[in-house]
């Protein structure tokens, strides 16, 4: 009879690496579970060797952000969502550090290949939305425009969260969407009244 797996341990060894990569120091299969009471053999039964770890690695970091954008409510000002899914997306960067880094190695594929698509997803419809609102012109195409918020908030996660910039260097994002999205056709005035509301406190 198989025994059945216990999804503590699998939750152990990714919170391990993270917090290996965190420090700095080099994970492998004998240093991952030094000190844990598991064996080596636990990365296998669980993650099928040390590559699998790494792609649950990267599944993880998507499928807390998916979590983080899901919780952004939804209100009357698209343009204020379409802000708070980006500082959601970057205070997930500040929260999970380690895995943000690993989220975006591309040597190893993801478990669910879908997921960086189905993230975005939540962009592309708060720019749906803002345009059905007249915020934004007809012709801006959604993805692009969710695809440059994104860029925003990637570029500052990089250089704040796993970078060298200082925490107040997180303030730069208000400027940078309002000039966004003026672009894409919103009011100065109202865009950043949204903007400065949606970004809040990452």
């Amino acid at each position: 009879m198989a025994r059945t797996k216990d999804p503590t341990v699998r939750s152990l060894l990714l919170e391990r690496a993270a917090q290996m990569l965190r420090a700095r120091r080099p994970v492998t299969l004998r240093t991952l579970v030094a000190g844990t009471g598991v064996s080596t053999m636990a990365v296998y039964t669980y993650f099928g060797g040390m590559d699998g770890l790494w792609r649950s690695l990267r599944q993880e970091g998507f499928t807390r952000l998916a979590a983080k954008l899901a919780a952004v409510p939804v209100s009357a000002d698209p343009v204020r969502d379409l802000t708070a899914l980006a500082a959601a997306y970057l205070a997930n960067a500040l929260e999970n550090p380690d895995l943000y880094r690993v989220m975006f190695d591309a040597d190893f594929e993801l478990e669910d290949a879908e997921a960086a698509d189905a993230t975005l997803d939540h962009l592309v419809r708060a720019v749906d939305r803002a345009k059905a609102a007249g915020r934004f012109r007809d012709d801006v195409s959604p993805l692009e425009l969710a695809t440059q918020s994104w860029t925003v908030g990637h570029g500052l996660a990089s250089l704040v969260a796993t970078g060298p910039l200082p925490h107040e260097a997180l303030a730069h994002a208000v400027p940078l969407l309002t000039a966004l999205f003026i672009g894409a056709g919103d009011g100065p005035d109202a865009c950043r009244r949204s903007v400065e509301r949606g970004w809040g406190r990452p």
